[in-house]
């Protein structure tokens, strides 16, 4: 009889900051970033920073499909003060993504007020009459004319669920590889969700110094 060697725990994500007070990881796409329900969705950026660091706790997430920079608290009273900063909106947020067609301007923002799409959750959808208010800015970092694609730099004002992919879908710009948002065409144009959390700044919740971090998308 021949025995299956054990399996070996998933890796953690690779910290791109870590002091005794918070720990900053480049999440991949795919991963969840807290568990789910039921037991084929316990494995998570926390469950894995849990393992190595015991008093990793989460402050914010992205989306299962996104990935790059997220934030986790070191113990009760960080996770308080950093929570606090992103209530405050005193946290920099800048993500890339490349999106379908030819954006004409340079830069706007998307203004339009988000809330739940109950009878296709987790879809989230314009809401005029009960949305709460959403603005998302953006800034075209290039243009592929030939591919009828524009990668843009996102900074969101506010922090709704699926608030970039609900925004750029919207004005008629889905993001590439979007499952949920985008059409037939744009959401097979890439394996994956063509958005990354690429970079974060925040007063330290220790001794306030500024902390600005950045990871590169990798698409």
């Amino acid at each position: 009889m021949t025995l299956d060697p054990p399996a070996l725990a998933p890796p953690c994500p690779t910290p791109v900051h870590l002091d005794d007070s918070l720990i900053v990881v480049d999440k991949p796409a795919g991963l969840l970033a807290v568990p789910g329900r039921g037991a084929d969705k316990a494995d998570c950026v926390s469950a894995r920073l849990q393992a190595v660091y015991p008093d990793a706790l989460v402050v914010h997430r992205l989306d299962m499909a996104t990935s790059g920079l997220m934030l986790l608290a070191r113990g009760a009273e960080m996770q308080r003060r950093l929570s606090q900063a992103f209530a405050g909106r005193t946290v920099d947020k800048t993500y890339t993504a490349v999106v379908s067609g030819l954006l004409a301007d340079d830069f706007g923002e998307i203004d339009l007020p988000l809330g739940p799409d109950w009878p296709n959750r987790p879809r989230q959808q314009v809401d005029v009459m009960h949305g709460k208010p959403s603005l998302t800015r953006w800034r075209v970092l290039s243009r592929d004319v030939l591919g009828g694609q524009t990668r843009l730099a996102l900074q969101p004002q506010t922090g709704r669920t699926h608030q970039l992919r609900v925004h750029l879908s919207a004005i008629g710009h889905a993001i590439l590889g979007d499952a949920l948002y985008a059409n037939v065409e744009v959401a097979a144009a890439a394996p994956r969700l063509l958005l990354h959390a690429s970079a974060l700044g925040l007063d330290h919740p220790l001794h306030g110094a500024r902390l600005d971090l950045h990871c590169t998308a990798p698409f």
